[in-house]
């Protein structure tokens, strides 16, 4: 991939629409939209400004009328010269504006690569590059929230001071170790230790975000579970708010999983109807409850359902023991008809016909999936996976490094355990040069007076 091309794709999706955009970017981008449109006039190729043209075929023959805007480096999205087409959207004349753009000099661009030259040109870095994929993705109102707080910086911010402070801890023992013919003092132990623990504690805390911010994106299963004819099924259609599972009064009704997603305050849920789990002798409903112990492995948590206008029976006592360890969310339905069951510790009563209980069900939920509450998308929430294990590789290094002082090892030892807690930062945000570390010294040492 040479980065120095002028590249050219479709910026909206294929297929017939109003409009359709395709996009250039690099340095030959008037050129080669000189040469593909015809203009009214001298073309004026304004900042930030549009003007009227023709998209021509190879006989120069106007074929759309559309609008070209251009975007003047350094100020554009890929930092470089970008222009693009607003065409009418037929396929057919968005695939002649791209053969025609190609022909005159412009390369296909590969998936990702405009946010790539992006990111290469300083106009983003690491993650505003990866929450721009996140924005395009999201499903949620929320999942769009914190993706856009993260476009706009808000990890990057967080991350960024926690580095500086490793950053200037590293300087420190490097001018030490370089310089200390000069006289120049390092930090006792006692410092290197107090820096070594804000660096420790402020990525610890970011690292532990992510226990919640991995559902932003990854969403969770919830099961839902309990012996026939107790509301399963109403409840699940309740959540979804349709009616996705058959309801009948006849116990054992639902005989397979349903599954269908939705969203509880923005967070992705898979909801899961399972079969009522009860002794039977039917070949079909007897894997249908297998189906349901599988679930309720695998999901993230179970709802366990009782029907509260009746006492407990003896498989309603089988399932509380069988699930106790699993820590089920104990939901008793039909409220509306009375409540004979016996106190159960952390019951929920809800009714799935007339929705009573449900918004305290949902807020249980997610207190249940995310204790300490979801955090504002402004605060840096760390919602990706490969940044969490990059943080915690992190952390196992910086402990490396506060070992290593405990026991007086040499500051050159110490050094590599620091770099390697930096190696994995720098995978995140983008790389630490040797200038930056060289910088750092002579910016903090009166060296060479």
């Amino acid at each position: 991939m040479n980065l120095r091309d002028t590249i050219v794709a479709l910026a909206t999706p294929m297929g017939r629409a109003g409009i359709g955009v395709v996009r250039l970017s690099g340095g030959d981008s008037r050129r080669i939209a000189e040469t593909i449109l015809s203009f009214p006039h001298e073309p004026r190729w304004k900042p930030w400004s549009s003007q009227l043209a023709a998209l021509t075929d190879e006989s120069g023959e106007h074929i759309d009328q559309v609008v070209a805007t251009f975007f003047e480096k350094p100020a554009s999205y890929t930092a470089e010269d970008v222009i693009e087409i607003a065409c009418h959207g037929a396929p057919v004349v968005l695939r002649l504006c791209l053969e025609r753009a190609i022909r005159a000099g412009a390369r296909p661009a590969e998936p990702g690569e405009f946010t790539l030259r992006a990111y290469v040109n300083g106009r983003i870095d690491l993650p505003q590059a990866e929450a721009v994929r996140d924005l395009i993705d999201a499903t949620t109102l929320y999942q769009a929230r914190v993706a856009a707080q993260q476009l706009e910086g808000s990890l990057s911010k967080r991350i960024r001071p926690i580095k500086e402070q490793l950053l200037e801890l590293i300087a420190l023992l490097e001018a030490g170790i370089d310089f200390a013919e000069n006289d120049v003092s390092v930090a006792p132990p006692e410092e290197i230790l107090r820096r070594i623990g804000v660096v420790e504690s402020a990525l610890r805390e970011l690292v532990r975000s992510f226990d919640t911010g991995k559902y932003v994106y990854q969403g969770f299963t919830l099961a839902i579970a309990g012996r026939p004819n107790v509301g399963k099924s109403s409840l699940f259609n309740r959540l979804l708010e349709q009616d996705r599972a058959i309801v009948t009064a006849i116990p054992g009704t639902t005989r397979d999983l349903v599954s269908e997603s939705t969203a509880i305050e923005g967070i992705p849920v898979k909801l899961v109807d399972t079969a009522g789990i009860r002794s039977s002798d039917d070949l079909v409903e007897s894997l249908g409850i297998e189906r349901t112990y599988s679930a309720m492995a695998d999901a993230d948590l179970t709802l366990l359902v009782f029907d509260i206008s009746a006492g407990l029976t003896p498989e309603d006592r089988e399932l509380l023991e069988k699930l106790r360890e699993r820590r089920p969310l104990l939901v008793g339905n039909k409220a509306d008809q009375g409540r004979q069951l016996e106190a159960l510790d952390g019951l929920l009563a809800v009714s799935a016909l007339t929705g009573e209980g449900i918004g305290p069900l949902r807020g249980e939920i997610l207190r249940r999936i995310a204790p300490e509450g979801i955090a504002e998308p402004e605060s840096g929430l760390l919602t990706n996976v490969r940044h969490a294990a990059l943080l915690r590789e992190s952390l196992e290094a910086l402990a490396n490094a506060r070992r290593a002082v405990e026991f007086g090892i040499p500051h050159e030892m110490i050094l590599l355990d620091l770099y390697a807690t930096l190696r994995p930062i720098d995978a995140v945000t983008g790389a630490t040069t040797a200038d930056d570390i060289l910088n750092r010294i002579f910016s903090t040492f009166c060296i060479g007076k």
